[in-house]
């Protein structure tokens, strides 16, 4: 299995829109003893339709990415991710 060198977890958990990350720190106890911990995104796997295309497409984006389809529209945001080199 494939770990993360930063703490030792696996999984790939990137939005492909906005591309937000975990986000890695410590745990503060009332002790303050330190542990090793991150901040996960709110990822949403999700299928939008492309109307000049007739078919969906399925992404994982977060909360944050799909209120970005909301406002930008998800045939820009496609042609965005097309030219990045994201298979749709």
């Amino acid at each position: 299995m494939k770990t993360n060198a930063n703490y030792g977890w696996s999984m790939n958990r990137i939005c492909q829109v906005t591309g937000s990350r975990p986000g890695y720190g410590k745990q503060v106890s009332h002790s303050h003893r330190r542990t090793a911990r991150r901040w996960e995104p709110n990822l949403q796997n999700r299928r939008f339709l492309l109307p000049g295309e007739g078919r969906w497409i399925r992404l994982r984006v977060s909360a944050q990415g799909i209120k970005t389809i909301d406002k930008r529209g998800i045939e820009a945001v496609a042609a965005e991710l097309k030219a990045k080199g994201v298979k749709l």
